[in-house]
């Protein structure tokens, strides 16, 4: 892709692989790439050791302005820091994940963490960003904008692969209720539910590989980019 700028979205439900899918589209196509949904993880960490009320939106505001939230792009995958502090790694544990979901939802909150993003994109311009709401809040002009899903099973079982990977202690129920609660709160939240953005492109993956679900990406983006930019 010759364009000096161009943003790709990707949102979806949790457990759909949408991390690791846009890392993979972001690699093929030589661009950045943001995973969101570890800015919420970790202003959820926050939460957890300071023992700030997860439906707290102001007071989880003041905890992601006060300190340094960024990505470190000389790793691959970028690293998530908190200040000084690596915490990638701690963002995927399940006491994280089952908090995530309220934090995520608080409005005010959303709109710290917006802006952040919006800073992200000013600076690395050819970015594939995924989340819950990046093609239909943050960035609703985005050259191309993709919804992600896949049945609920296989969501679980691709949860529950990636903490085995990781070592991690593994309970697919436990997974399955996650993921199924984080679904009716994502969802039903008053600020920036979870919903496929009109006029986006919908992937479900439930019977794709991995590979498969890349290629059909790319292939939609080198396709819109090649019209628009005939059309420039």
């Amino acid at each position: 892709m010759a364009s000096s700028s161009c943003i790709i979205t990707i949102d979806g439900p949790a457990g759909t692989g949408k991390s690791t899918v846009a890392r993979l589209l972001a690699d093929r196509l030589g661009m950045d790439c943001l995973d969101t949904g570890s800015l919420y993880r970790a202003v959820s960490v926050l939460a957890l050791e300071t023992g700030t009320d997860p439906e707290d939106g102001p007071a989880l505001a003041t905890l992601a302005r006060d300190v340094d939230l960024r990505f470190d792009w000389t790793q691959d995958p970028p690293a998530m820091y908190i200040g000084d502090r690596d915490v990638s790694s701690r963002i995927r544990d399940l006491d994280v994940s089952s908090v995530v979901s309220p934090v995520a939802r608080q409005p005010e909150l959303r709109s710290v963490l917006n802006e952040v993003q919006r800073t992200v994109a000013k600076r690395r311009p050819r970015l594939v960003t995924e989340g819950r709401d990046q093609g239909s809040v943050v960035f609703p002009d985005a050259d191309v904008r993709f919804f992600l899903d896949a049945e609920e099973e296989i969501r679980t079982q691709r949860r529950s692969l990636q903490m085995a990977r990781r070592g991690d202690k593994v309970d697919d129920d436990a997974i399955r209720t996650d993921i199924r609660r984080r679904d009716e709160i994502d969802r039903s939240r008053a600020t920036a539910p979870l919903v496929q953005p009109e006029g986006s492109i919908l992937v479900d993956s439930t019977h794709l590989t991995l590979e498969e679900v890349v290629d059909c990406m790319a292939d939609h983006v080198e396709r819109i980019m090649h019209t628009t930019q005939g059309e420039s």
